[in-house]
């Protein structure tokens, strides 16, 4: 699984990436986690306010910042 978490790198996105990790560590699941901070290939995505989280190349949430227990149930959702 691949997580990514759109942003420049401002302190939402920091914590939207501290968020994931966390989600991930108690899941247990394998997952690689990657900043994207270039913002054409943020555009790309469609997104245009960040921070953005996607999974696996698809985005889940847009301009906000997703709480730990959020990230869980749309990693919980996800096909194995």
């Amino acid at each position: 699984m691949r997580i990514q978490i759109l942003g420049t790198g401002c302190p939402k996105c920091k914590l939207l990436e501290e968020h994931a990790r966390q989600a991930v560590q108690e899941l247990g699941v394998r997952a690689e986690i990657e900043k994207v901070t270039n913002i054409e290939e943020i555009h790309r995505f469609g997104v245009m306010m960040t921070p953005a989280l996607a999974i696996d190349g698809s985005v889940k949430a847009a301009g906000r910042i997703l709480t730990k227990d959020q990230i869980i149930e749309l990693l919980r959702k996800e096909p194995k």
